[in-house]
């Protein structure tokens, strides 16, 4: 079956001849997204702090000025929106959604910074839409990149640039299970056969993979500060020495914050399921799935302990169980 874009379609059978939905989205290109953006609040002490603490980062040099990967909370316009946005970003979904395109999801961003953004500094920024990716199949289902470009500006200076890209695609079939669901939850797989992605393994967190495959939960210390930190990186983040050695986590945590993921769905996954931000014993936070308890029972506060979960025949991942599962 074929859309009512014709050689455009999405759904159905791989059409030939030109993409004439692609044609279309294309004329977008370089088409203004937002004009004349205004933050809502000016930089300030306590977002700064308030951001600190979630990322568990200690630089002394915040809150003077504030952390780089800030960039884009500045321009968030919350559930009102902000003034300043065109019709252009609207028109393009609206077109997506006509040829069956209907589900969306964030797959990276890039972010390049000119200058320091202080408390004060008043943001102001412009947003383009850069550029819409040719028709690709991908495991979600078949749909198009979209890359919007925006450049925060602060005390009307260029502060950085940040650059969001979206899959706007058809949502594949679901494969059901005999008891009407659709496979196993997120700790066992989805769809039959389907495999988790892989986590990137580099040098800078090679010796934290070897740790779970020994079933250790490898947590980095700094040598000169005795600082822990937890994800890996190549120095200190509270005095920047380079030297480290690891500590193995007890095991013991409980759970500093969380979401259900319910969509979209992804063949290796079921949702709903609970993804948990698992404070540590030692002090130090990771990212991980919670099991052993209904995702509608997680709570903040709820101990939990960690396990080493076979997903398939070479990737095993650290995991939590909730108290009671």
């Amino acid at each position: 079956m074929r859309d009512a874009v014709g050689d455009g379609a999405v759904n159905g059978d791989e059409p030939s001849g030109k993409d004439l939905l692609y044609e279309q989205l294309k004329a977008y290109e370089g088409r203004p997204a937002t004009t004349s953006g205004v933050g809502k609040d000016t930089v300030n002490e306590p977002m700064i702090r308030h951001w600190c603490e979630a990322m568990g980062d200690a630089n002394p040099a915040y809150p003077a000025v504030a952390p780089p990967t800030m960039l884009q909370a500045w321009t968030m316009g919350g559930l009102s929106g902000h003034t300043g946005r065109t019709a252009a970003y609207d028109e393009l979904f609206a077109l997506l959604d006509g040829a069956g395109c209907t589900a969306v999801v964030a797959t990276d961003c890039e972010q390049e910074y000119l200058r320091d953004l202080r408390p004060g500094d008043r943001i102001t920024f412009d947003a383009v839409i850069e550029s819409v990716s040719e028709r690709k199949k991908t495991a979600l289902g078949t749909g198009y990149f979209v890359t919007t470009r925006m450049d925060v500006r602060g005390g009307g200076e260029l502060a950085g640039t940040h650059r969001f890209r979206i899959l706007k695609y058809a949502p594949g079939a679901r494969t059901k299970t005999p008891a009407g669901g659709t496979g196993a939850r997120a700790t066992g797989g989805g769809r039959p056969g389907a495999r988790r992605p892989r986590p990137v393994v580099n040098r800078d967190n090679a010796g934290f993979w070897d740790g779970v495959a020994r079933h250790q939960l490898l947590i980095q210390r700094c040598t000169s500060c005795s600082a822990l930190r937890f994800p890996w990186l190549p120095g200190c983040n509270a005095c920047g020495s380079p030297e480290w050695d690891t500590v193995a986590a007890s095991g013991a945590g409980t759970v500093y914050s969380y979401v259900v993921m319910h969509h979209p769905a992804f063949p290796a996954f079921d949702p709903p399921y609970a993804v948990g931000l698992i404070e540590l014993a030692e002090g130090v936070r990771m990212v991980s799935n919670v099991i052993g308890v209904p995702y509608d029972k997680v709570r903040v506060g709820l101990p939990v302990s960690l396990e080493f979960l076979r997903v398939d025949e070479d990737l095993e991942l650290p995991v939590f169980r909730g108290s009671g599962g």
